[in-house]
């Protein structure tokens, strides 16, 4: 799926739920969310880290500079207090309209 496939506020929510296992750097989150979406979700620098800068403006993200596992420098994110609220309260909203939908289309929620 492309970068243009998917909503800003669905990538808002991945975000947040990847960050909700713990902290991670702009590429860690990229390719968890790929990893975890069995290769079909796939974001690319161009819409991440501009994601990553909105959430942290909005305090639901926090970020720091730290030393990756491959000992490089990059900021490291972790969910805020604010972040997690977001995350609980959009995730509901997102299952109930994704079984809306699958009702539609005659899947079974």
């Amino acid at each position: 799926m492309s970068n243009s496939d998917i909503v800003s506020g669905t990538l808002d929510l991945l975000i947040l739920k990847t960050l909700s296992e713990g902290p991670l750097h702009g590429y860690g989150i990229a390719k968890r969310i790929r990893s975890a979406s069995a290769d079909v979700l796939r974001i690319g620098d161009n819409v991440l880290y501009p994601a990553l800068h909105r959430l942290a403006d909005r305090g639901e993200l926090s970020g720091r500079w730290g030393t990756t596992d491959s000992g490089r420098e990059a900021r490291i994110y972790r969910l805020t207090r604010k972040g997690r609220t977001r995350l609980d309260r959009e995730s509901a909203r997102w299952r109930e309209r994704s079984e809306a939908a699958l009702r539609i289309l005659g899947g079974d929620a």
